[in-house]
């Protein structure tokens, strides 16, 4: 999927059976190729005699686009983690000591008596045995030490390309900023970790022991952000450095073609879309958290209507005694929480396949139509698998693979976006 928003096949896109508008669209690009001003970056100039870089080396985009896969991985096997019900089974917050998996009986019977201290033992995993205890702590430990692996795999090359020079000012700044959201990622693993260990939680009869689903998509959210900014910057080096190598062909018509009224019109919806793409997946996030998906297990409909009764989807009792606190039904009532999603997810989806079919008429470039289709073809995917785990009450397989496909359709859209960007023009 990353893949596809580079710009290696260049403008080659229209087809024999170009539309009047299309054909319109072409003569102003034909005009506008010698007259219209382009954005500008140089590839380096001098500053008190020393070169300054301003296009970051082109591994710095291979080390960023897999990071971004990693990245890809760490929300898979996160999402496993939570479907397994592992993730509170490690009940302390050590970055370094607990790297170590237990290899002594010892050591797991410790962990073990650690972990009985807490409500989820006593209201979810009841009677757990040892042998069962490890499976689900294996899980967890896994997703946090891939989480570790990830911050040396991003900090180290950082700190190697920053000093060699291999990294622009520019890119600098970037690479520091998506740092900062890095340690912010795990920091908030830890604080979602601890709303599910709190001993109150087994002290009201009704409580269930499960992570604050506000913090839950804090965290994933962290981790979409952290999953776009990588692939962007990846995919802008890599755009840099092929036009300072001269293998875009036809550079200047795609430039001018990137700068026509009606392609950044479909550009800004492309971005206002993409957006709506990740308020979705967010969306997907609240429903996780209150295990939203068990219940009204069909589709369309929701019990005996398209929707809910409104006393059951406005109600009282989440408002907890007070009236100016009804919005609590839109994040804490499940009922009202999936139809949003619900809501979401099929918005969404027309709102794809109409750019879909507007896109088709556009003479965009071949980058852009293929991740065009790839996004739509996503986007049926995702819904089918989110039917599929709703009607079959969830299972891990069909959810696991709805979370993974919700990121590639992000990554298809984010795509789409990057290649309808304007082109800068780079000067030697």
């Amino acid at each position: 999927m990353l893949a596809l928003a580079d710009h290696g096949s260049s403008f080659m896109a229209i087809g024999r059976a170009a539309s009047v508008s299309q054909l319109s669209i072409l003569k102003r690009v034909n005009l506008a190729i010698f007259r219209r001003p382009a954005s500008t970056i140089a590839l380096e100039h001098v500053e008190s005699g020393h070169a300054r870089r301003t296009v970051d080396a082109p591994i710095v985009g291979y080390w960023t686009l897999f990071c971004a896969s990693m990245v890809f991985g760490i929300i898979v096997w996160g999402g496993l983690t939570r479907l397994t019900e592992s993730g509170l089974s490690i009940v302390e917050w050590a970055p370094i000591s607990g790297a170590k998996l237990p290899t002594s009986d010892a050591a797991w019977e410790a962990e073990f008596e650690k972990y009985k201290q807490f409500p989820e033992y006593h209201k979810v995993h009841i009677g757990i045995t040892l042998d069962d205890f490890k499976k689900i702590y294996f899980m967890e430990w896994f997703h946090r030490n891939i989480g570790r692996l990830f911050g040396v795999v991003y900090l180290v090359p950082a700190a190697y390309f920053v000093s060699k020079g291999m990294v622009s000012r520019a890119g600098i700044a970037k690479i520091g900023g998506l740092g900062l959201l890095l340690l912010g990622q795990g920091a908030m693993g830890w604080y979602m970790v601890s709303s599910g260990l709190e001993k109150e939680l087994g002290e009201h009869p009704d409580a269930v022991p499960r992570v604050s689903q506000y913090r839950l998509t804090s965290h994933l959210s962290l981790a979409y952000l952290l999953y776009a900014g990588l692939s962007l910057y990846g995919w802008n080096v890599f755009r840099a450095n092929r036009l300072v190598s001269k293998k875009v062909a036809n550079s200047e018509v795609l430039r001018a073609l990137l700068q026509e009224p009606a392609v950044i019109s479909y550009r800004r919806k492309i971005t206002a879309a993409t957006l709506l793409v990740g308020t979705t997946c967010m969306s997907g996030a609240m429903v996780a958290g209150l295990d939203a998906g068990l219940i009204y297990n069909e589709f369309p409909t929701m019990g005996l209507g398209i929707t809910p009764p409104l006393s059951e989807l406005w109600s009282q009792h989440f408002a907890r005694g007070d009236p100016a606190a009804m919005w609590r039904n839109l994040t804490e009532n499940p009922a009202t929480v999936q139809l949003g999603h619900r809501i979401l997810a099929m918005t969404t989806f027309f709102t794809l396949s109409a750019l879909w079919w507007q896109g088709r008429k556009l003479p965009l470039p071949r980058a852009a139509r293929v991740t065009l289709h790839a996004m739509y073809g996503l986007a049926w995917v995702q819904v089918a698998l989110g039917i599929s785990t709703l009607v079959n009450f969830v299972p891990i397989a069909y959810a696991s693979a709805h979370q993974a496909n919700s990121v590639l359709l992000l990554a298809s859209a984010l795509g789409l976006y990057h290649t309808l960007r304007p082109l800068p023009r780079i000067l030697l």
